[in-house]
């Protein structure tokens, strides 16, 4: 899923890429999925971006947002954007399909979840979490500060969460998920089961520096290994903590990376680095 690095990433390469293309063709909804989410209905979308020009586009917390000249597109964390130079390069299945004025197109495919919201610019959109995730600053920016960080653990409800609950749910920090969580979490050497009112001062300071540090340097190397990018090709930062490495050793010290289900998912920890 996408989390704050990828939603940047792809950002970027639709502003390198598709900045000043014309949509010629839409394509909405070939491929029914029952967990694929749009405003209103999907048949409208053909209207909505038939002869629109892509503007800009920008990451806003796990969120894909292309701005253009007549609508607002907008892709949540479930959904798998896809530049395709060619037409024999579209996969069979897709949710939504946009062919360009130079022959190329965009698609974008939803697993399991995801929304593929469209509408015009004088309507206001309501969903939370896009809201949410607009109004709060995000961990790459310096107005998320040591000071912003603890205010999020001050209340005494939150406190009394883990690690995983307390920054992983809820949108306290829009786009951190448990996939970015994981490695931040090892960086810092702290459980994910760990309640937030046990931290040390020290460590609640280490927290903050390696969820900022790690963030930029996921969005730097653009995005983690384990999710892939516009083009297909897989992120740059070397995720420690996932799947992928269950059984592995440690970088650090060597024992064996282990999985455990917690909270409806798994995490991944070293039980000599992260000791609970």
């Amino acid at each position: 899923m996408n989390e704050i690095p990828e939603a940047i990433t792809l950002a970027q390469q639709i502003t390198e890429t598709l900045v000043g293309k014309t949509i010629i063709s839409v394509t909405p909804a070939s491929t029914p999925h029952k967990f694929a989410w749009y405003y209103d209905d999907p048949a409208k979308y053909h209207q909505r971006l038939l002869e629109a020009e892509i503007l800009s586009a920008r990451g806003i917390g796990m969120f894909v947002e292309i701005n253009l000249s007549k609508a607002i597109l907008l892709f949540s964390d479930g959904v798998r954007l896809r530049f395709h130079p060619v037409r024999d390069q579209i996969p069979g299945k897709h949710q939504l399909l946009l062919g360009f004025n130079d022959g190329t197109f965009l698609s974008a495919s939803v697993s399991m979840y995801g929304g593929l919201f469209c509408w015009e610019k004088e309507v206001e959109f309501d969903n939370i979490y896009y809201e949410v995730a607009k109004s709060k600053p995000s961990p790459l920016k310096d107005a998320f500060d040591a000071d912003y960080f603890n205010r999020l653990f001050a209340p005494e409800a939150v406190q009394k969460l883990s690690l995983k609950a307390a920054l992983a749910t809820e949108q306290r920090i829009p786009g951190l998920g448990n996939g970015c969580l994981q490695d931040i979490l090892w960086h810092t050497k702290l459980n994910p089961k760990r309640k937030v009112m046990t931290l040390t001062e020290d460590e609640q300071s280490r927290l903050f520096t390696n969820l900022k540090q790690t963030l930029a340097e996921m969005t730097r190397l653009g995005g983690r290994s384990t999710e892939k990018d516009l083009f297909g090709n897989s992120g740059g930062y070397s995720v420690v903590m996932c799947a992928d490495n269950k059984d592995k050793p440690c970088p650090d010290c060597g024992t064996p990376i282990q999985k455990e289900s917690y909270m409806g998912g798994s995490v991944y920890t070293c039980p000599t680095c992260q000791p609970l």
